[in-house]
């Protein structure tokens, strides 16, 4: 682990909504004049952290389908991260953030995870 998956429609099922660990998907695009600069410390994170939580990006403007998969999850600009546990959004940062706030960020997420497998369960499987 700690390489970034590249995302869009034909993966994200097995990417993002499969993972059985924490993911965190950033939404950017190459017309974002900033997001280069952060790619930078979102590729630092995605190292320090591997094995704890998958990245993965997705190109908002690639495509009409990934620029639905922005709009489902709320991701209206760009720099927007995205947390996901068991296929479901559980947090969400938005802009530019220093290396320093995006582990603050990381750390959270990953501090709330237990609570997310609980929150997440099937409720069926319960039902008497």
């Amino acid at each position: 682990m700690g390489a970034i998956a590249e995302v869009g429609a034909s993966n994200w099922e097995q990417e993002v909504a499969r993972s059985t660990v924490p993911a965190g998907v950033y939404f950017w695009h190459n017309q974002c004049p900033w997001c280069s600069r952060f790619t930078q410390i979102f590729d630092v994170a995605a190292q320090e952290y591997a094995g704890k939580m998958k990245f993965a990006r997705l190109n908002m403007l690639e495509n009409p389908s990934n620029q639905e998969i922005a709009s489902n999850y709320g991701a209206m600009s760009t720099r927007t991260l995205v947390f996901f546990c068991n296929g479901r959004p559980i947090g969400q940062a938005v802009g530019f953030m220093s290396e320093e706030d995006l582990k603050k960020t990381l750390d959270s997420v990953l501090g709330r995870y237990r609570s997310c497998l609980t929150q997440s369960s099937d409720l069926r499987s319960y039902i008497v």
